[in-house]
């Protein structure tokens, strides 16, 4: 009997039909039915999600449902699921979210290739931006590796005999942070941790109801202050103290820091809630930076966060919120430029910066040998009067391209690095930007496949300073029109084209844009003739491609035709040689829905003699051939001419 490699565990409490949802992606998996089992466990739930689970149960052998009185929170549910669980590893997945197809095969082998305790599978989501984390699959690392702390969900493949082994546990009752207390745990005794990043293994969607939101995040009930100091110190207890702003307990710490502790003193928070709760917390956090942070952590942050900490540190709520109005109007702008294909890829020169809410550049302004910021940003801060020190420069700051799938939530990313420099602005002023090529392969960009049919937005990332933004990739002075030509790629038609936001998209195997509209403004400048294809200058093609067929009219015939590549690195038209329903004469070719002609064939009793671009201008010599075409001499020469 085959051994259970995986067993995925699923708390559930009151979750209707979103376990309806949740289901097939778990019992349709690649991995063999008898290879994997499913545990439900259920927190007392007071609605119809017992009897959903039961007819699963009925219809599933690999399987099983339990139940337990209700606790309030999805640890103990896990912890029960993870008592009965046989499976060489342990899956966690939330009721309201899904896994890709073959997500636990990809994992699990990928465990079992690496040795590995802990497997981060990439993850999909309409929730958190991007993490870099899954930029590039990785066989194994450790906590050394502190981009894992940009992971902290519990939604992880885990080895059973290391959990069991470190007696890892998820806190029970009401505890919020719960994941973090045991993921980081986790993180800390694990010897090998692999990153699975080249396939989409789970999608952590929001639901339309708000469900599945941490709501009541500061209800004294949930702990989150003592449950994120306890957090804090099982960090400290199980890394070295260091005074170096980049030791490895000083960078797990970071997260902490920027995440629970400094949302509390920046925008989008210290000026949306209610300015007396809010200042319950900012004191709160305070107290909790003063007495279990070491100074490094602190030291270790980028100018305008390293500001922000100073605020709270001091309890200067005031000077936060008058910082946190000015951060909020500063812009993240895009250029782009060169759009172009090359070698199958649309490659475009990328360009981002910070503007302050006037639209001028945020500034570096160098003083007395010193770097400072902006001074229209410290504008009424307390305590930032005579300036604030930048320090270095660059520090934490970095900017990254992303691509999503628009229809599937998934993000990848493509070839190219981002480079961050100062950008002399003259009398004493520079501007950090973002630099790099953008490089978009659409055969090779969704984990080295192609990508799937749809349309792809190009993003971009860009945290300079301490200041943090996700903007679209803009630089069409039109809306929804095209950004480059398109390409033939893969067997399939590229169309590039910025959205009616202005945002770069490209559209792989025509699923919102069409040929011919694309292309009406550049076919009638064609002036290329050929007897057996077309040349189309203004269509990219890779040399290894398939052709495509395409429909296209000619007069009033419509038939299939090919596009090809060409030799020049283009695409090629062919039409049937044959054509018989057609008069003798020089017929318009178009694609359907196109305005303009995309060629001209000419037809000679049933058979296509040539194209013609509809620029090309035909000499009288040429007309005089075709008005003698049936002559049995004329068409021997033609032969000879190879037209």
């Amino acid at each position: 009997m085959p051994r259970t490699k995986v067993s995925v565990i699923v708390p559930v409490y009151n979750t209707g039909k979103y376990i309806d949802e949740c289901a097939p992606s778990l019992l349709g998996q690649s991995l063999p039915v008898d290879e994997y089992e499913v545990i439900y466990v259920d927190d007392g739930s007071t609605d119809d999600t017992p009897g959903r689970l039961e007819k699963i149960a009925a219809a599933y052998p690999n399987v099983q449902v339990h139940t337990r009185p209700n606790s309030g929170w999805p640890g103990a549910p896990r912890n029960h699921g993870m008592r009965y669980a046989i499976g060489e590893y342990i899956q966690f997945v939330d009721h309201d979210d899904t896994l890709g197809p073959e997500a636990l095969e990809r994992l699990y082998e990928h465990a079992k290739r690496n040795d590995a305790d802990v497997v981060i599978g990439k993850m999909s989501s309409t929730m958190v931006r991007p993490r870099r984390l899954f930029r590039h699959t990785v066989d194994a690392c450790t906590i050394e590796n502190d981009e894992l702390m940009q992971s902290m969900s519990p939604h992880k493949m885990f080895r059973r005999a290391f959990v069991e082994e470190h007696g890892l546990q998820f806190p029970e009752g009401p505890w919020i942070l719960e994941d973090l207390l045991f993921v980081s745990a986790a993180y800390l005794k694990a010897e090998r941790i692999s990153i699975l990043a080249d396939y989409p293994c789970y999608y952590w969607m929001k639901r339309d109801d708000g469900g599945n939101n941490t709501q009541h995040r500061f209800n004294p009930r949930h702990g989150f202050w003592p449950n994120c100091r306890t957090i804090v110190r099982q960090i400290k207890d199980g890394t070295t103290p260091s005074d170096d702003i980049d030791g490895l307990q000083n960078r797990l710490l970071h997260r902490l820091y920027h995440i629970e502790i400094l949302s509390r003193a920046r925008e989008p928070e210290i000026l949306r809630e209610d300015p007396a709760e809010q200042r319950q917390r900012f004191e709160a956090a305070r107290e909790l930076a003063l007495e279990e942070f070491p100074a490094p952590v602190r030291e270790g942050l980028p100018a305008v966060s390293r500001l922000r900490a100073e605020l709270l540190e001091r309890g200067d709520f005031d000077g936060a919120v008058t910082l946190a109005e000015h951060v909020r109007q500063v812009k993240a702008r895009s250029e782009v430029g060169g759009l172009r294909w090359e070698d199958g890829c649309l490659v475009a020169d990328i360009t981002l910066d910070l503007l302050r809410g006037d639209g001028e550049p945020l500034a570096i302004v160098e003083r007395d040998g010193k770097r400072w910021l902006d001074p229209d940003l410290l504008d009424g801060v307390p305590g930032a009067e005579n300036g604030w020190e930048v320090g270095d420069p660059f520090r934490l700051a970095y900017a990254e391209l992303v691509v999503k799938d628009r229809d599937r939530e998934d993000w990848w990313y493509p070839e190219g690095d981002m480079e961050v420099r100062l950008k002399p602005l003259g009398e004493g002023r520079s501007q950090l930007v973002a630099s790099g090529r953008l490089r978009l392969d659409p055969e090779r960009l969704a984990g080295g496949q192609p990508l799937k049919r749809g349309v792809h937005d190009v993003w971009a990332y860009v945290q300079l300073l301490g200041v943090e933004r996700m903007l679209r990739v803009t630089g069409g002075d039109e809306d929804s029109v095209p950004a480059a030509c398109p390409a033939l790629t893969g067997g399939r038609l590229a169309l590039p084209y910025w959205t009616n936001k202005g945002q770069l998209a490209l559209d792989v195997d025509q699923r919102q844009r069409e040929l011919g509209p694309d292309t009406d403004g550049l076919v009638a400048a064609n002036p290329a003739r050929a007897r057996r294809s077309l040349g189309l200058p203004y269509m990219a093609a890779s040399p290894d491609s398939a052709p495509v067929p395409v429909e296209v009219t000619v007069s009033t015939l419509t038939i299939e035709a090919k596009l090809a590549p060409g030799a020049d690195g283009t695409a090629r038209l062919r039409l049937p040689t044959r054509l018989k329903k057609l008069p003798d004469g020089r017929h318009p070719v178009t694609l359907l829905k196109a305005e303009n002609p995309l060629a001209y064939a000419v037809v000679r009793d049933g058979d296509v003699l040539r194209l013609e671009g509809p620029a090309y201008e035909a000499g009288g010599g040429r007309r005089f051939l075709d008005s003698v075409g049936d002559h049995q001499q004329v068409r021997r020469l033609r032969q000879q001419l190879g037209r």
